[in-house]
């Protein structure tokens, strides 16, 4: 059963509409709807076309979040091979809200990391909703150090809604887990390529996106807080989250003027969870141009490159 947003609406009702006549048809033998039901189908892709010609920032937000995009485990059951995952910090805990591990892309070596939010109600609990605690993070650093001593590439899938801010969390060092992470990504001498699959929220997302290369899916969004964050702190009122959306401009399109991000990965019509293969098949060949275009550097460029990258966003606007 597809999932609608709110501003689908419209849409499920005409896709909803062909589907009953269909429904009667397999039912009734005799009956012939499948001009009707095509005239519908046509409309339903005209609609379709048009709320996605220019979504607002929080329609964007609403897709990003959509429960059926594919996940961090869909892009490594589907572009890596020989994947082996890796668990724990070697301190506390395994963290489920973190996949990690040593793979092949595209026939070679690589380490891939990435926030995994689930697909159902048991698996969204075990992983936490996407939201790493501090050895989430933690074993996302050992797994870089190990890159970086075996000279393999790393590869970093990007989606949640932020770090886990629980009692728990914090006692055992959230923030200081978050800028080691950070940190380590400055730090090692292998090409780092990071793809923003879906929400890339705050330091969360941050301790993994300090790349080489930053692409963003179409309709994903990256901020340094979710807009109903920013609502309830500027305006204390969390329905103002389509303002804030607005004003903290963390839509790909935004961010790649920015500077913020270096490409846009196009989605289907209608979001990446239309046609989940495409969107896959979209984000391996996004990865494997930015893997190429490093690949002639050494660790030491690769370090100084990515330095020089971060340390410049923002200097444009400082200059004006």
């Amino acid at each position: 059963m597809t999932h609608y947003l709110d501003f689908e609406k419209p849409l499920a009702e005409i896709e909803g509409k062909a589907e009953e006549l269909r429904a009667m048809a397999r039912a009734n033998k005799e009956m012939d709807i499948e001009k009707e039901a095509a005239a519908l189908d046509r409309k339903a892709r005209d609609m379709l076309a048009d709320l996605y010609k220019k979504l607002t920032p929080w329609r964007k937000c609403q897709v990003a979040r959509h429960p059926e995009r594919p996940h961090c485990r869909d892009y490594i059951d589907a572009l890596f091979t020989e994947y082996m995952p890796l668990a724990g910090d070697r301190n506390f805990a395994d963290d489920h809200a973190v996949l990690g591990g040593v793979a092949r892309f595209d026939d070679k070596p690589v380490v891939v990391i990435g926030h995994e939010k689930g697909h159902d109600t048991q698996s969204r609990i075990t992983h936490n909703f996407g939201m790493a605690r501090p050895e989430g993070y933690r074993k996302a650093v050992r797994l870089m150090d190990m890159a970086d001593r075996f000279g393999l590439p790393v590869v970093t899938l990007v989606d949640t809604p932020g770090a886990y801010p629980g009692k728990g969390a914090e006692e055992r060092g959230q923030s200081e887990a978050i800028a080691r992470s950070t940190e380590k990504c400055l730090q090692i001498g292998v090409p780092l390529v990071s793809v923003v699959i879906g929400e890339g929220g705050s330091g969360g997302a941050v301790a993994f996106a300090t790349a080489n290369r930053v692409a963003m899916l179409e309709h994903s969004v990256y901020s340094v807080i979710s807009p109903e964050g920013c609502a309830s702190i500027l305006w204390k009122d969390s329905e103002k989250m389509r303002e804030a959306a607005e004003a903290l401009r963390l839509t790909a399109q935004d961010l790649l003027q920015l500077g913020v991000c270096d490409r846009v990965i196009p989605e289907p019509m209608g979001g990446a969870h239309r046609d989940r293969k495409a969107t896959i098949d979209a984000v391996g060949k996004a990865i494997g141009v930015m893997l190429k275009d490093l690949s002639a550097m050494d660790g030491k460029a690769l370090v100084t490159a990515r330095r020089k990258k971060f340390l410049a966003m923002g200097s444009k606007g400082l200059a004006a």
